[in-house]
């Protein structure tokens, strides 16, 4: 099992992929190959909805000249996706929107590539609007046929500046449930993936 986090902060090191890195360690624990990439502060473009990926079905977003598609073919071989952002303006970062618009649709474009697959999204928050980039981030994977999973709270850490999420308590412990629910959900599913519905035609 591959369980895939990408850090949609541009502050490598700071509290959101701090909280990643919680929620991988009882994945890895639990013998699953774990990876964590960086998108935030990295050069990728918004959806152009040129429709293209509809005619190709390659996989593959026809923008070539920036980091989508090397990401887009982790996310397709990843059996769980831990989306991270920091809280900008009570939203995700302008990259990580950037790689959830085209990732969900090049996926619809492709056989629903995440359908049957386990999403959970992951937010740094000062103080306010964790939960609109909570949502901003689910709204793809339920679109998309994922499964989600629940854990003690909302999946949020609070923290400003690098290191402060390492004070919140409650944080850390439910990114440890997640990891543990991820891992626990991951194995039950495993025996019928092959049988997961995938039906529905889109734009069809």
């Amino acid at each position: 099992m591959y369980a895939l986090a990408i850090n949609g902060s541009p502050r490598k090191g700071g509290n959101t992929e701090t909280l990643l890195t919680h929620a991988m360690e009882p994945l890895s624990k639990a013998g699953w190959a774990t990876e964590l990439v960086q998108v935030g502060g990295k050069s990728i473009r918004g959806c152009t909805a040129c429709g293209k990926c509809f005619e190709n079905k390659d996989g593959l977003c026809i923008l070539k000249k920036d980091i989508f598609n090397e990401t887009m073919e982790k996310m397709v071989k990843a059996d769980a996706l831990i989306l991270g952002s920091p809280t900008y303006f009570t939203d995700v970062s302008a990259e990580l929107k950037a790689l959830i618009d085209r990732s969900g649709m090049v996926a619809l474009a492709n056989d629903r590539a995440f359908a049957g697959k386990i999403g959970a999204a992951v937010v740094a928050v000062r103080r306010g609007g964790a939960t609109h980039v909570f949502d901003t981030i689910n709204h793809m994977f339920m679109m998309s046929q994922m499964i989600v999973p629940g854990s003690t709270y909302w999946n949020f850490g609070v923290g400003l500046n690098k290191g402060e999420v390492l004070e919140d308590p409650e944080g850390l412990a439910n990114m440890r449930n997640l990891g543990e629910t991820i891992a626990w959900l991951g194995n039950a599913m495993a025996p019928h993936k092959e049988s997961f519905p995938q039906t529905f035609e889109f734009f069809g």
